[in-house]
């Protein structure tokens, strides 16, 4: 059943202006020329499009304060239809505070769009049925069996009495035989691995159907095998017209499977543009304080070769 505080109005952004704090870009792509297009990637594993369509979201010189400390300044981005792309950083840098203003759960000045509107002017509802967001290792309040917990992601689309149709239940259980969790509705939520467990919020943001999904870390618990299969499946849901913002820890796995990389240090924004154009030796120098060489495999995907650290 639905209830009325599951979906509270997003908050109101604050008015005022956070301080821009200056900031020379490590690397991104020339902005007059690409940032009111969308750059065409000549990767053998990138879907970008070959001519620009309508961005899904479109972030605008976007600020945010938390307990009156800024955390991101002044970012500025656009996500396009049926693209991945991952967001880059070190700890602490703002990248989960940036998907959660997304989300409308935050305060934030400048703007944030969602297909051309503001997204703290949709309803929770609204909103949900247009974005889902799988958090890092999310707390659960309830023991939750994997199918009660999928079946969450039906609620945007259901009214406050309706219960699950033949339909539904079709749905869930190509969802879980998707994700390879067909052998585990009945099971206890707490019960499961933290790999099965990241996979069934994954079925649950894909029952929710969104048209953006937002992913914290997506393979943080996942084994090599597992986070390659679970790239694969992302893919495929942006063959399908998904549009995904994913944060990643690894830069190869972000290069090897993403269209774009976003990279943010400090809460500022230093790059934004394909892989080709955004990983180099002197982006992981400056960003990650780490010498490496960024080279390329025998199959032309980006390979780190790590040196040493820079002192700091």
């Amino acid at each position: 059943m639905l209830h009325s505080q599951m979906y509270p109005d997003p908050p109101r952004r604050h008015r005022h202006r956070v301080h821009q704090l200056s900031l020379t870009p490590v690397q991104s792509e020339k902005q007059s020329s690409t940032s009111s297009r969308f750059v065409k990637v000549t990767q053998s594993n990138n879907n970008v499009p070959d001519t620009p369509a309508a961005p899904l979201l479109t972030v605008n010189d976007l600020s945010i304060q938390l307990l009156g400390t800024p955390i991101v300044r002044s970012l500025q981005f656009k996500l396009h239809p049926g693209t991945i792309t991952g967001l880059v950083g070190p700890n602490g840098c703002g990248k989960t505070t940036l998907l959660r203003a997304i989300c409308g759960y935050l305060p934030y000045s400048g703007a944030i769009l969602l297909e051309e509107t503001e997204v703290n002017e949709w309803s929770r509802r609204e909103l949900a049925r247009k974005i889902s967001f799988v958090r890092q290792a999310p707390v659960l309040s309830f023991d939750f069996t994997v199918e009660e917990l999928v079946l969450l992601g039906l609620l945007p689309h259901k009214s406050l009495l309706e219960g699950i149709s033949r339909q539904d239940q079709e749905s869930l259980n190509g969802v879980l035989g998707q994700i390879g969790l067909s052998g585990f509705s009945k099971r206890s939520v707490r019960s499961l691995s933290g790999g099965e467990r990241q996979r069934a919020y994954l079925a649950q943001a894909i029952l929710q159907d969104s048209t953006l999904l937002l992913l914290d870390e997506p393979t943080a618990h996942l084994d090599i095998s597992h986070q390659y299969q679970f790239l694969e499946f992302l893919k495929d849901l942006v063959a399908k017209g998904k549009t995904i913002l994913a944060v990643f820890h690894d830069l190869e796995l972000a290069a090897k499977f993403s269209d774009r990389l976003l990279v943010l240090h400090q809460g500022h924004q230093v790059g934004h543009g394909s892989p080709e154009n955004i990983l180099t030796d002197e982006l992981l120098a400056n960003v990650f304080n780490m010498r490496a060489n960024v080279g390329k495999n025998q199959n032309g995907e980006h390979r780190i070769t790590y040196v040493s650290s820079l002192k700091p």
